[in-house]
């Protein structure tokens, strides 16, 4: 089978990695910005929120995250849109993109702990069910998790019984590869699909998303397994496949170069793409933070700073990880 297949397999089969919920964090297999500090959704919420007081985007739309894990990056946006004006709780409506029932429980009983019965969420199977007039649809490291095929001096990847040959590519994939000059690395496969179907799902929509990568190929594998915050190669001796398959999470560096050709050719415009500091920063977090030190005690405050670090630090996730922000309509 190519090795596309085998890797959905590996996320989303029957016992897929990602089938039932994962920790992150501390007691997971990894890290993300998210689980890192309640000020990234806090500040992504003050962009948004910027936009509806300046009447840019409309009170009454929707706001959406894709793959939102149990929730805490909603949850955190809700409570800054809170903070800033209560009453767009009222006028907003809140939704989450998980197709998984077991995730969608854990999702559900982490919001009734937050909010109790003050906030509604709606679950929907896929972004071409929002049926939404408008939306500001967020998501946080969910292109990194797309299955990819790999590339090798024109031979793609392919699997049998855990071990990985290559055999000649067909056509269609030589000639992306010819295209966009790759000759070694990955090549992600539904990006066009998943840009098409949030582009169904809405009339006018706002999509921010962050991941690790850069806007080209890098012409080598990135492709990778995580167990319990250590890091595996995908071709590194000391991994065993029949091991790690679907007990350990496997990711690969973002080309978000394919990323905006999928959204542009879907309909989308490409408004920004830059790093995760500077997204932050413009956002408010900065400020946010600031803010945070006068209502609190100075020990508080340093962790919470020393958190925000973690996330705009160019050492840290600040500079590998980046935002795009594509826009339909409006």
């Amino acid at each position: 089978m190519k090795f596309s297949t085998y890797m959905q397999a590996w996320l989303y089969g029957k016992k897929g990695y990602y089938r039932n919920f994962k920790e992150i964090g501390k007691g997971g297999d990894f890290y993300t910005a998210v689980s890192s500090s309640a000020f990234f959704g806090a500040s992504i919420a003050n962009y948004f929120y910027t936009l509806l007081k300046e009447d840019q985007r409309k009170r009454s739309g929707w706001l959406i995250e894709v793959g939102a894990h149990k929730g805490y990056l909603l949850c955190d946006m809700i409570q800054w849109l809170y903070t800033c004006d209560p009453a767009l709780i009222k006028s907003l409506k809140f939704g989450i993109v998980e197709p998984h029932a077991e995730v969608r429980k854990v999702q559900a009983a982490y919001i009734q702990e937050r909010f109790g019965n003050d906030i509604d969420i709606t679950h929907f199977d896929d972004v071409s069910d929002l049926n939404a007039s408008y939306a500001f649809v967020v998501a946080n490291e969910i292109f990194d998790a797309f299955a990819c095929d790999l590339i090798k001096d024109e031979k793609i990847a392919v699997v049998d019984n855990h071990t990985i040959g290559w055999e000649k590519a067909d056509q269609d994939i030589l000639n992306w590869a010819k295209k966009h000059r790759l000759h070694q690395g990955e090549i992600a496969v539904g990006y066009e699909s998943f840009a098409k179907r949030m582009f169904k799902g809405t009339k006018e929509c706002d999509f921010i998303t962050f991941d690790y990568g850069e806007k080209y190929v890098r012409n080598d594998f990135s492709i990778r397994v995580y167990r319990n915050h250590e890091t595996f190669p995908l071709f590194d001796q000391a991994l065993i496949l029949s091991e790690a398959y679907q007990r350990d999470d496997m990711t690969y560096d973002v080309n978000f170069g394919h990323v905006s050709e999928a959204f542009i050719g879907a309909g989308f415009r490409e408004v920004l793409y830059e790093t995760q500091a500077r997204a932050l920063i413009r956002f408010g977090i900065i400020e946010i933070l600031e803010e945070f030190m006068k209502q609190t005690t100075q020990t508080r405050y340093a962790r919470e700073a020393d958190k925000v670090k973690t996330l705009i630090s160019p050492t840290m996730m600040g500079d590998r990880f980046k935002m795009i922000h594509f826009s339909k309509g409006g």
